[in-house]
């Protein structure tokens, strides 16, 4: 008789997987076992796959290292709950034969609406605005329009599709750039796409939605950000590595940018006494942009079709 397939959650804290329909899916699968709480050192992680066949990565803060895949010699596949996979070593899974699959699409209309949202905090001073109301001052400066300005949106997958069209529905002008434009890719966009460069300088709003790379890492540096408008905002949902955080600090405190408003970080959770925190054109957010209850479950409902797929000899959704 077969011994039955060993999947391993790792890292379900804050719980997202345990008590839905989707771990019931699982265990029908093989033998699950859960942990509920994070597993951000490598040792910790190793312990915790020892045996497994299959890893639900839940979150991004588990490093499958080098040293982590190589001390899991049971591990076949690693099934990843979101798009990015930056903190799987793919180098190490593919000398191993181990299949990493991920969740591409399933928080796309969580993410954009959270990237509108943190674009108008910014723009209307919402978070200033409601404290000083709370502290009983009732002083109303201007706030900025979106409808007429232009959006920048840097990345052309379904996200930063999504988002255009959001801006569009604002009355907001749209550009675009990707690594890979195209005609046809630009007509589907629904947005001409336009060096970076030119985009930088044009926007009002600048919208990152990129997944890291090493195409894509550092992207927006010192030089890049110095092209931007002094009364531009950036808008960051994609990943911290993407900016130049002390580059963007700087700017936002020398006011050779408006403001900021952010969901991903280079060093999660933010640590304390981050320069970031202290600028109070900054609405911060501790990246939260797909966890919608509707995103959760598309993406646990992903990660399920992925192994039952990866088992019947048909992988879907496969990073390498």
């Amino acid at each position: 008789m077969t011994p039955p397939i060993r999947i391993v959650v790792p890292d379900d804290s804050p719980p997202a997987l345990a008590g839905t329909p989707v771990e019931a899916r699982l265990r029908a699968l093989g033998e699950v076992t859960l942990y509920d709480s994070i597993a951000s050192d490598p040792a910790v992680l190793a312990e915790r796959l020892q045996g497994a066949h299959v890893a639900v990565n839940i979150r991004s803060s588990s490093p499958f290292t080098a040293k982590v895949v190589a001390a899991c010699a049971e591990l076949r596949h690693v099934a990843v709950l979101g798009v990015g996979v930056d903190n799987v070593n793919l180098a190490a899974c593919r000398a191993r034969g181990v299949v990493v699959t991920n969740t591409p699409g399933h928080s796309t209309l969580a993410v954009a609406e959270h990237a509108l949202g943190l674009a108008l905090a910014v723009a209307r001073s919402l978070p200033q605005n409601d404290r000083a109301v709370r502290e009983g001052s009732w002083a109303r400066s201007p706030v900025v329009q979106l409808a007429g300005k232009t959006l920048g949106v840097v990345g052309a997958g379904p996200i930063g599709k999504r988002m255009a069209d959001l801006g569009r529905s604002l009355g907001m002008e749209v550009l675009a750039w990707t690594f890979s434009p195209s005609a046809d890719r630009a007509h589907e966009f629904g947005a001409p796409f336009v060096a970076l460069e030119e985009l930088l300088r044009t926007a009002d709003v600048v919208s990152l939605h990129l997944p890291i790379s090493e195409r894509s890492r550092g992207l927006l540096g010192p030089r890049e950000l110095a092209l931007m408008k002094p009364t531009a905002l950036l808008v960051n949902t994609a990943r911290g590595a993407i900016v130049d955080e002390d580059a963007l600090a700087e700017a936002l405190r020398e006011g050779r940018l408006a403001g900021a408003g952010l969901d991903a970080y280079s060093e999660e959770p933010l640590p304390l006494g981050h320069p970031l925190a202290a600028l109070h054109n900054v609405v911060l957010s501790p990246h939260n942009a797909a966890m919608t209850p509707e995103a959760g479950l598309r993406g646990l409902e992903m990660v399920a079709e992925n192994i039952e797929a990866w088992l019947s000899g048909g992988p879907t959704h496969v990073v390498i």
